[in-house]
């Protein structure tokens, strides 16, 4: 779960060791802040139960209120796209990280070692190319979560049903319109 969150009365609860109605409580009588979502559930964020636990000298699990920083792999073969994307998305601010790699067979060795929310992937590559590497993605159980947008030149219909039918969730085309492309990724981050 991203650190960034908000948290249910259950995970509240858990994290307690006391039960949700405990949590329903606190919320009710307003020691811990709340806010209410239409559907009449509450939502805690995590700086108010981090708040709320050092108001009542309860314990702080530094681990749980970590910030998680999201990791984004680029891959394209033309070296002048992978630096502009990748400095692109360092402007989404610090808890990104970014790496490279220049082909399919590389991409691999970063999913592996990396482990990436997102992979930014360009269809058109040379030995293993795009279609390839969505579909060793989505094979993986333990890749399958990756998010997969697809950045192309060649974004014709056939190809981009055939990306999205390999396991692609959307695509982006070249040549890239920044504001488009950091949109998609801040959304898909946040799915």
């Amino acid at each position: 779960m991203s650190s960034s969150q908000p948290l249910t009365t259950g995970q509240v609860a858990k994290y307690c060791r006391v039960s949700s109605v405990a949590v329903w409580k606190w919320i009710k009588q307003g020691k811990l802040r709340a806010y209410r979502l239409p559907g009449g559930h509450y939502r805690i964020e995590r700086g108010a139960l981090k708040e709320f636990l050092r108001e009542h000298n309860m314990p702080i699990d530094p681990e749980f209120f970590a910030v998680s920083r999201q990791r984004i792999l680029v891959v394209d073969d033309e070296p002048a796209t992978v630096e502009v994307v990748a400095r692109a998305l360092q402007r989404l601010g610090n808890d990104i990280d970014v790496a490279t790699a220049s082909d399919g067979f590389e991409a691999g060795m970063q999913l592996a070692t990396f482990k990436p929310d997102l992979l930014v992937l360009d269809l058109m590559m040379p030995q293993i190319d795009g279609f390839e590497v969505c579909r060793a993605v989505r094979q993986n159980a333990a890749t399958a979560h990756i998010k997969i947008l697809i950045i192309t030149a060649y974004g014709v219909h056939e190809n981009i049903e055939r990306a999205i039918q390999a396991g692609a969730n959307d695509f982006v085309h070249k040549p890239l319109d920044m504001d488009q492309l950091l949109g998609k990724v801040r959304e898909m981050l946040a799915a």
